[in-house]
C-alpha cells in the first residue's frame, strides 16, 4: 500500500505533538492554580477528552477497515493542515502560560488580546474544527470526517458558552469583547 508510510507518518506526529501539548497544558495548569486559577467545564472535560481519543480510533479504523487511500486532492489538503498546525502554534504561544486543554481562569487576569485572539475570540476551537475535518479528509476518511465534525459542533455548543461563561465571571473579557462576535472575524485594538 503506497499510502500507508504517510498515514503511519500523520498518526505518529499527532500522537507527538498531542503529547507535548498535553505536557504544557499540565504544567501552565499547575501555575494557573497556584497562582489562584479555578477550573470550570470539568463535567463535560472527560466527554471532550473521550470524543479526541475516539475520533484517533475511528480515523484508524477506517482507514485500514476501508482500505481508504490518499484523497485524490491531498495536496491541497495536507498544505490546508499544515496551516492549521501554524495557527495551533500561534494560539499557544499568544496565550503562553494561560494556554490550556482545560477551562481555567485566573482572577482579574488580563484578557489576551494578541495574534488570533485579535481577530477571533476563540481561535484554538478553529484549529481543533479544522483538524477533525481535514484529517480524515486527507485519507478519504469521510465517516470520520462527518462524525466527528457532527460530535465537535455538539461539544463546542457546551465548551464555549461554559468557557464565555468562566471568562466573563473573573476577568474583564465582557467589557473587551462586547461587540465582537464569536466566530466572526473582527479587528479588535
Amino acid at each position: 500500500m503506497i499510502d500507508f508510510f504517510p498515514f503511519i507518518c500523520l498518526i505518529s506526529y499527532l500522537a507527538a505533538i498531542r503529547s507535548m501539548e498535553l505536557g504544557i497544558a499540565k504544567s501552565n495548569e499547575n501555575w494557573m492554580k497556584q497562582r489562584g486559577g479555578v477550573e470550570f467545564g470539568a463535567s463535560h472535560y472527560r466527554v471532550m477528552v473521550l470524543m479526541h481519543m475516539l475520533f484517533f480510533v475511528a480515523f484508524i479504523l477506517e482507514k485500514i477497515g476501508l482500505n481508504q487511500g490518499l484523497s485524490p486532492i491531498w495536496p491541497v489538503i495536507l498544505f490546508s493542515f499544515v496551516l492549521v498546525q501554524f495557527l495551533r502554534v500561534w494560539v499557544i504561544v499568544s496565550l503562553g502560560r494561560y494556554w490550556n486543554t482545560k477551562i481555567i481562569v485566573l482572577p482579574n487576569a488580563k484578557v489576551i488580546m494578541k495574534g488570533p485572539y485579535r481577530f477571533l475570540r476563540h481561535p484554538n476551537y478553529c484549529v481543533v474544527s479544522l483538524e477533525l475535518l481535514v484529517i480524515p479528509l486527507l485519507f478519504s476518511s469521510y465517516i470520520t470526517a462527518i462524525l466527528f465534525t457532527l460530535l465537535n459542533i455538539l461539544m463546542l455548543r457546551v465548551r464555549i458558552p461554559e468557557e464565555e461563561r468562566a471568562l466573563r465571571s473573573l476577568t474583564e473579557y465582557e467589557g473587551i469583547f462586547q461587540e465582537h462576535n464569536r466566530f466572526i472575524p473582527k479587528y479588535v485594538k
